[in-house]
């Protein structure tokens, strides 16, 4: 008999993950807690609890050419770094197109997976769902977890002394969506991750005064590259991983660093980190010079 596998979330894993197992001719049900796919990137008015949370404006930092599912490549008429609605509309386009909606369980949540007693020659989980206020018991061969990292904020209230007194209003990025409700304020953007340089530059438009503060800095890549091609097409090929693969990591630091310097000067902007490019996750940004010169 095919053995059966349980997979947890329909955003973007879990469909390309159903689409797989669908192909080994494995008997496979995608649970998902909402009633849509699209995971992070379905836009909703107001956070869902237990569901990654985007603003309005969110554009995915990959090009299609590098960011699309081999077997179905993105549409040519669709912009090479697109809109949130656009990758939905891609999502919806490649469940249609294999058929998957009819393996996913909408609005069911799983409350717990756990080996069998048999485990040990089976190899089985037991996963306990709950949908409509009911719970059901079902035995899988394998579960795959495809709920994402961008569920839960981080708000360290703690390390913010004073903050019980400050008569303004304070939020997580989870939390914001569009910058009306900014118009005309004075706002500080803790963090230079990509959701905190892109909402201070959206605010920017439309607030009094935008402060964006950094512990350590960031580097800052730009989605358009040499000649106008996206950067991650352009940089990312097997010619130039090789190349890097024989250079020590700091000459290949020192590289890249001195590219985006000349773009513009992190010193001079005050973005200037204490960290090299590949020890940590850099920032991706067309738009932050300009709003800051």
């Amino acid at each position: 008999a095919a053995q059966r596998v349980a997979i947890i979330g329909a955003g973007a894993s879990g469909l390309c993950a159903l689409k797989c197992c669908l192909d080994e001719g494995l008997v496979t049900t995608c649970f998902e807690r909402s009633g849509d796919i699209g995971g992070l990137w379905r836009f909703e008015e107001y956070p869902e609890e237990g569901r990654a949370s985007i603003y309005r404006s969110v554009i995915i930092n990959a090009s299609k050419e590098m960011m699309c599912f081999s077997d179905f490549p993105i549409p040519e008429d669709f912009p090479n770094y697109m809109h949130n609605s656009k990758i939905m509309e891609y999502f919806r386009m490649y469940a249609r197109h294999f058929d998957l909606l009819r393996h996913v369980r909408f609005r069911t949540s799983v409350c717990r997976v756990a080996k069998r007693p048999d485990f040990a020659t089976t190899g089985q989980w037991e996963v306990v769902t709950e949908s409509e206020g009911k719970q059901e018991a079902a035995v899988f061969d394998a579960v795959l977890v495809c709920t994402g990292h961008h569920t839960e904020a981080h708000l360290p209230l703690s390390t913010f002394p004073g903050l019980e007194k400050f008569e303004g209003w304070y939020l997580h990025s989870r939390d914001y969506k569009n910058p009306q409700s900014f118009l005309g304020k004075q706002v500080v953007v803790v963090g230079t991750g990509n959701s905190g340089i892109d909402i201070a530059v959206e605010l920017s438009h439309i607030a009094k005064q935008v402060f964006l503060s950094t512990k350590r800095g960031t580097w800052v890549l730009h989605r358009v590259g040499d000649g106008g091609y996206p950067f991650d097409f352009s940089y990312i090929n097997r010619f130039r991983q090789f190349l890097q693969s024989l250079l020590p990591q700091n000459v290949s630091s020192f590289l890249l660093e001195r590219k985006l310097n000349a773009r513009f000067d992190h010193a001079l902007y005050g973005l200037q980190p204490q960290h090299r490019i590949f020890h940590q996750h850099p920032t991706v940004n067309d738009d932050l010079p300009n709003c800051i010169i």
